[in-house]
């Protein structure tokens, strides 16, 4: 149960000559007297600035406060979309061929165009893969695909970092894509490659907000100390485990996902308990219900520590450790680091086997 970061905006270099955003534009087929207008992307009730075509040509102009990514409304619901800031730029082509509309003028729009002549025939090709697997046409040549997909996506993130490491257009491909990457410490690494005005914008300041928040839960990080009381209001700390390998569940007895898991869990404790292993259930049960967990942990037969303050989504321990969705949980080695995290099903006995053997 879970309470994707849509980018809609971009933003191209501060270093512009000019305060005012000019745009001249020439676009055949455009009915005289009709509106064109630019609209900001993440606010379109917004309308910056508008014209009046006169003889197929209009002029815009408008003082932004950043560069951004802007809607430029041609009537009759034909949009064209335009990375810029405040520069002189030129619009040209005809109304009725849509794709072939150029924006010339903007260094910025230019890698943005880039940017989607590279990605977006990978996204499509990936999305397209994803929607045959969730149809039920799976097998391993479509398996294939999508590995490949991803494969490739990384490796053009990369190639177009190092290429543009000075452009905002670079910020804004990482923050669209850090959640497809499962380390965040190659996000980290891509980030540390950009420069100047390619952090200088809200995906750069987003990027880095990011990466410092998971990393307090990255694979790889130490596990943050806490205490709760347990099912008799006597205070445990993580800490008391140390030397031992944990895993840190979060769970609760409302939720349906959690309940169908815990028999997973309970057949790993039984058969990695020996090894030094053991589980801490933190409960994210409501206030005053402190019979429906205590109910939940005697029916699954959850015979390992709990620990719970009973303050639902508001629980301390589930704040701490950034849990926006149960079942959640985090392997945590004798030294107190995370060694991995939402391990369900068959990963979890996989990742058992791999650091404490299966024999």
């Amino acid at each position: 149960m879970r309470r994707y970061f849509v980018l809609l905006s971009f933003f191209p270099l501060f270093a512009t000559a000019q305060s005012k955003l000019t745009l001249t534009g020439k676009i055949q087929g455009l009915a005289n007297g009709s509106q064109v207008s630019l609209v900001d992307v993440n606010r379109p009730a917004d309308t910056l600035t508008r014209s009046v075509v006169k003889a197929g040509s209009f002029l815009l102009k408008d003082s932004l406060p950043e560069p951004m990514l802007l809607h430029l409304n041609l009537g009759g619901g034909k949009t064209i979309m335009a990375f810029l800031g405040n520069e002189k730029v030129q619009v040209a082509g005809d109304i009725n061929k849509p794709d072939q509309i150029k924006i010339t003028g903007s260094k910025t729009h230019n890698d943005f165009v880039d940017f989607k002549k590279t990605f977006d025939p990978l996204f499509q090709r990936l999305n397209a893969a994803n929607q045959q697997w969730q149809m039920g046409f799976q097998s391993d040549s479509l398996a294939n695909v999508m590995t490949k997909t991803r494969e490739q996506i990384k490796k053009s993130i990369d190639d177009f970092v190092k290429r543009k490491n000075t452009s905002p257009v670079s910020a804004f491909l990482l923050a669209a894509t850090m959640q497809a990457e499962d380390d965040i410490f190659v996000t980290e690494r891509r980030v540390n490659q950009l420069k100047g005005n390619a952090l200088k914008n809200m995906y750069g300041n987003y990027l880095q907000t990011m990466i410092a928040e998971a990393k307090i839960t990255a694979v790889g990080s130490m596990a943050m100390d806490f205490t709760q009381p347990d099912t008799s209001g006597v205070p445990v700390s993580l800490s008391s485990f140390r030397g031992k390998y944990v895993l840190l569940d979060f769970w609760a007895s409302w939720c349906g996902p959690c309940r169908a898991e815990n028999p997973n869990v309970v057949a790993n404790f039984k058969k990695f308990s020996p090894k030094n292993f053991t589980v801490l259930g933190v409960s994210l049960d409501r206030p005053g219900q402190r019979d429906k967990w205590l109910q939940a942990i005697y029916k699954d037969g959850l015979t390992w520590t709990h620990v719970s303050d009973l303050q639902f989504w508001n629980n301390a321990v589930a704040q701490q450790y950034r849990v926006q969705g149960i079942p959640q949980n985090f392997l945590i080695d004798p030294e107190g680091r995370i060694i991995a995290k939402n391990l369900r099903g068959p990963a979890l006995e996989a990742k058992l086997c791999e650091v404490l053997g299966c024999n």
